[in-house]
């Protein structure tokens, strides 16, 4: 505990080092640094993507730089620094966990959620879903509505119940495009079709933002094969047919399945 202690303060003198003397620190404000947090973030996903523990123990430290970074521009003009940025998370885990820090008894997992959100609400939060972040990008939010009304039981049974759901909505979707006629009702059957599947993935323990970002590098990856492939063969992949580039594409899924 005390080598940790020991790296968080050095962490603290650094900043308070580079705050004071270091032109581009010193210009920094939390506005500033909003928009290189959520890069950071991005970062770290990459990294979790990959199953790069060496990486994510970096981008780990970005993002706890930014922390710091943020408390410690906020101290500068009394708002707050980082004793009560930890304190506040302090208080906030110890009250919502009642079952281990008071006499509550829980016997499952989706126990602890409901508790979490019942205390939300206790805490004057007017809505179960106030805590979504509006700026959210639209998957991760749709995950996050979906499992915020499951804490007070607004949930599906099972995930036969959600693939039903999901048929409905491909059915509907169907529907709509046959019709050719109202691209904002299509724009809106498409949505429901996509926050269907995003609540299967729920139920089936995938993480739907992963699961894409997974497929995205896969393709990626295929279609660099592919390019690679046919530069090496003296090719114009503008003038190939997609018959001729289906036959690469064949050999780039054996590569990257």
């Amino acid at each position: 505990m005390d080598s940790k202690l020991a790296a968080f303060g050095k962490l603290l003198q650094i900043m308070n080092d580079l705050r004071d003397n270091c032109p581009w620190d010193k210009k920094q404000t939390i506005e500033s640094l909003s928009y290189l947090t959520i890069e950071e973030t991005y970062e770290l996903i990459d990294a979790i993507v990959e199953k790069d523990m060496n990486s994510i123990k970096g981008e780990l430290g970005d993002l706890l730089l930014h922390i710091v970074f943020y408390a410690k521009i906020a101290s500068e003009d009394s708002h707050f620094d980082i004793e009560d940025v930890i304190d506040s998370v302090c208080k906030k885990l110890i009250e919502r966990h009642p079952h281990i820090y008071a006499d509550v008894k829980v016997s499952s997992e989706e126990e602890v959620k409901q508790n979490w959100e019942k205390i939300k609400l206790q805490n004057g939060k007017k809505s179960v879903l106030s805590g979504v972040p509006k700026s959210l990008p639209a998957m991760v939010k749709a995950t996050r509505i979906q499992e915020k009304v499951r804490g007070v039981g607004f949930d599906w049974d099972n995930k036969e119940q959600v693939y039903e759901k999901v048929k409905e909505e491909f059915t509907e979707l169907e529907q709509e495009i046959k019709t050719e006629k109202d691209k904002v009702k299509i724009e809106k059957e498409f949505g429901d079709v996509l926050f269907s599947l995003i609540n299967y993935a729920r139920f089936l323990g995938i993480d739907p933002e992963l699961s894409l970002e997974r497929t995205n590098k896969k393709f990626i990856n295929r279609f660099n094969f592919l390019e690679d492939f046919v530069n090496k063969k003296g090719l114009n992949l503008q003038k190939m047919s997609l018959i001729e580039m289906d036959k690469i594409w064949d050999k780039s899924k054996k590569k990257f399945p």
